[in-house]
């Protein structure tokens, strides 16, 4: 869905925030952020590598304490206090993921290319450090480790 025309009253630049245990579309995100007034979009997105730390990862698992929403709602409306955004979109993916499956995806849409990379980096750099979503990690070893927000 487009914005079209200029900013009104009911103009809420927050268009998508989600935690789902389904796979990611990257093209849900993308659309969601569309704006006829954006002259710039940027999209991150988190995939599963294969290693981390030196080591092989053999299987990945995400999880989260229920405020997690919420949390991602508090940072994306300070987001939007800070740059001047046309539209917001982030979504994390919680449950078993495989190697090269998009764990988060955040899109920001505003009138030019710098307000959208700067934004979007504060998005997913606050995301990552302040949402409570665990990482659980199995690697081919066979050793084991849960990593905090902030290290996902």
């Amino acid at each position: 869905m487009r914005n079209h025309g200029g900013m009104s009253e009911n103009h809420d630049p927050i268009r998508l925030l989600a935690i789902r245990e389904t796979p990611l579309s990257l093209d849900e995100v993308y659309e969601a952020v569309g704006d006829d007034a954006a002259g710039g979009t940027t999209v991150f997105v988190g995939t599963v590598r294969d290693h981390d730390g030196g080591k092989s990862v053999a299987a990945l698992e995400y999880s989260c304490h229920p405020t997690a929403e919420q949390e991602m709602r508090r940072i994306a409306e300070k987001v939007v206090a800070d740059f001047p955004v046309r539209a917001l979109a982030a979504v994390h993916r919680i449950g078993r993921l495989e190697i090269t499956d998009k764990a988060v995806i955040v899109a920001v849409s505003c009138a030019h290319r710098g307000e959208a990379f700067a934004a979007a980096r504060r998005l997913i750099d606050d995301l990552k450090h302040e949402v409570p979503i665990w990482k659980h990690q199995v690697f081919s070893d066979g050793e084991e480790e849960w990593v905090g927000a902030g290290s996902c």
